[in-house]
């Protein structure tokens, strides 16, 4: 079987986010990672030991210093690394860069991603991906068994319901954090993903169709903090009745 995790290097959620001219953050900061590929990584490792002889790929698009995010992946039980150097990424773009750097590279069994990336929260590359590769889509999985050829996954439903759902390999899973733990590279681990390869390409040297559209981004602003506190004064009866109002016809959310 051959697997393919597609990962994402994301700035640390920890860290302190900075604008910086209206349209882009403060680089010099911690990146990893993005925390629900980590999950897609650990199940392909927990499918590979079901399944000898299995090989994982973890690749991903974006600038070169995102080959520290594959070293991850590969700490972590990845068999070797595939980058796709661009800048310029959204979801289309990003979509079509990782079809033709997998279809460049083999024939995939199983494409695993996170549910979404925690910088972007667009859930929309999986779906672009598995359209173009021509695979059915699960994402948001909680639980995954892999069968043969036969897949069934739960995943998470609105209101904190639960959705079983079948289908075959070939296809593209997207993994939620409850899906399983994923482990701590030891130290032993990290030395060997440095021996491990990556291979690095240019985007210009994969073949992809020019999107009809696109996203651009026209600015970025922090987040502001609006909320403030109040003390309602006196009885309990009138403060009920002042918080209510308030509730029902200013903050309207009863």
């Amino acid at each position: 079987m051959k697997i393919y995790v597609c990962v994402k290097h994301v700035p640390d959620s920890a860290a302190t986010i900075t604008v910086v001219d209206g349209g882009r953050i403060d680089e010099n900061i911690t990146f990893l990672l993005n925390p629900y590929d980590e999950n897609a990584v650990e199940e392909a490792v927990r499918i590979r030991e079901h399944h000898p002889g299995t090989e994982i790929v973890a690749l991903t698009a974006g600038r070169q210093d995102a080959a520290g995010t594959l070293r991850s992946a590969l700490a972590m039980g990845a068999d070797r690394g595939l980058l796709v150097v661009a800048e310029g990424l959204d979801s289309q773009r990003t979509a079509r860069y990782l079809e033709a750097a997998i279809r460049r590279d083999g024939a995939p069994d199983l494409v695993l991603t996170g549910k979404l990336s925690i910088d972007a929260v667009g859930y929309q590359t999986m779906f672009r991906l598995g359209a173009m590769l021509d695979m059915p889509v699960i994402n948001a999985v909680t639980a995954l068994t892999v069968e043969g050829r036969k897949v069934v996954a739960e995943c998470e439903a609105a209101g904190g319901g639960r959705l079983v759902m079948e289908t075959t390999l070939p296809c593209v899973v997207g993994a939620a954090k409850g899906l399983n733990a994923p482990r701590y590279p030891t130290f032993p681990d990290i030395v060997k993903a440095r021996k491990k390869s990556i291979e690095t390409v240019a985007a210009g040297d994969l073949e992809i169709e020019s999107p009809a559209g696109g996203v651009a981004l026209l600015s970025l602003e922090p987040a502001v903090q609006r909320r403030r506190g109040e003390v309602i004064d006196g009885p309990a009866g009138g403060a009920v009745k002042t918080l209510v109002h308030r509730l029902r016809e200013v903050e309207r959310v009863i």
